[in-house]
């Protein structure tokens, strides 16, 4: 069953997502060679709680941490640890959430560590991110959860091909419906499966994290040891890149961006619906 919300549920399911991209900002501010994965995890605990909030990473499924640093090849899922050491010409997607009042917000990003990245690289992280936005920009009233689905994976695939010669979009892991639990229904896929249908009828008051993963080669994953982070087959890297939207009467609200993502959505022709927090 999706969970429609109301605008005040909608306008609780910002204050979560504010303080998502309050985390986003200390954090990439932070991840410099010489960081450890666990350096930027107290520096999330620490916004967490001066927001008054709570973290829905932590325990969650038994996760030990507060947000997921996956580095270089690593997808998602990557436990902060005091060994891992950032280093020069890394790149790192961090994964992080809040809860407000029972409400949930959840996004990520991928950040280049110092200087030196291939263009390649960086074209990676490009094409994850703006697949993302394509996918935004497709949850319109009426459409379908496969519209969303089909704008992230048509963005990739127009892009010129890399010297590896292909994106992976990983193919295990994708978007979620997110309200009072962090991942609900519907399952988001970055592709179009006919074996999954069309999907659920976007509708105001509809909440979708949208989260394409793109890596450098394979589109498979495998599950290290220790049962939580997740790392391509061959070792490409991969970036990964992701905002908690919700639909409503007036449009879509990028829930988790500092804006509301109004000059994005703009730059794609669309009008962001109004910030309930611009008048809190």
């Amino acid at each position: 069953m999706v969970q429609i919300k109301t605008p005040e549920q909608i306008a609780k399911m910002r204050e979560a997502g504010l303080v998502v991209a309050a985390i986003h900002a200390a954090t990439r501010e932070a991840a410099v060679p010489g960081a450890t994965t666990r350096d930027l995890d107290e520096i999330a605990r620490k916004v967490i709680a001066d927001h008054g909030a709570k973290s829905n990473f932590l325990g969650y499924g038994g996760f030990p941490a507060t947000i997921c640093t996956s580095v270089n090849e690593v997808v998602v899922h990557g436990i902060p640890d005091g060994k891992t050491v950032l280093k020069d010409g890394d790149v790192i997607s961090i994964d992080c959430g809040a809860i407000i009042d029972g409400w949930h917000g959840d996004a990520a990003y991928t950040a280049f560590v110092g200087t030196g990245h291939s263009q390649e690289l960086v074209e990676l992280s490009r094409v994850t991110e703006e697949s993302m936005w394509a996918g935004i920009a497709a949850m319109r009233n009426g459409a379908r959860l496969v519209d969303v689905s089909r704008a992230i994976e048509t963005y990739i695939r127009r892009q010129p091909r890399p010297a590896t010669g292909k994106y992976g979009i990983i193919e295990d892991y994708g978007g979620h419906g997110i309200g009072t639990e962090m991942h609900m229904d519907p399952h988001l896929l970055n592709y179009v499966s006919r074996k999954r249908g069309r999907g659920p009828k976007i509708v105001p008051g509809f909440c979708l994290a949208i989260e394409p993963m793109v890596s450098l080669g394979t589109p498979h994953t495998e599950v290290l040891a220790d049962d939580w982070t997740v790392v391509t087959t061959d070792g490409t890297w991969s970036a990964h890149w992701e905002h908690s939207v919700a639909l409503t009467e007036e449009g879509p609200l990028v829930l988790t961006a500092p804006d509301g993502g109004r000059a994005k959505l703009a730059e794609l022709g669309i009008t962001a619906a109004p910030d309930p927090a611009s008048s809190a």
